[in-house]
């Protein structure tokens, strides 16, 4: 038989459940951080290198509250020119080890997500 948890018992494990869920909440916090720096690096790449005229961030790091522990950026770029795109995904893909990126063309992408790009893209 299993025995109830004292009162004193049951407050520590308040405690550690509150003190893993602050720590998950700042990891969190760091990892949007560098998801961000991420997409702003991403942005110059794209410019600098491969002539993009707009970058746009979307999908849930674009959001307020859809970001998540395994969440990656999206990006979108105009104006790079179709022969130069998988060099370019090849390029952001060499930016970090630990968040994905993904690039997608907006000449070629699908209707629905070209209108998900549009409707809550963040430029950078």
């Amino acid at each position: 038989m299993s025995s109830i948890p004292t009162s004193e018992e049951m407050a520590r494990y308040r405690e550690n459940l509150q003190r893993r869920e602050a720590e998950d909440q700042q990891a969190l916090a760091r990892r949007k951080a560098r998801a961000w720096g991420l997409a702003r690096r991403a942005a110059e790449v794209l410019k600098a290198r491969f002539a993009a005229t707009r970058v746009v961030v979307f999908g849930s790091l674009a959001s307020e509250d859809r970001f998540h522990a395994r969440s990656d950026v999206d990006v979108a770029a105009l104006g790079i020119a179709p022969d130069l795109t998988f060099r370019a995904i090849g390029q952001l893909l060499c930016l970090d080890s630990e968040i994905e990126i993904n690039l997608v063309d907006v000449n070629t992408c699908r209707p629905p997500v070209l209108r998900l790009i549009e409707r809550e893209g963040v430029e950078l």
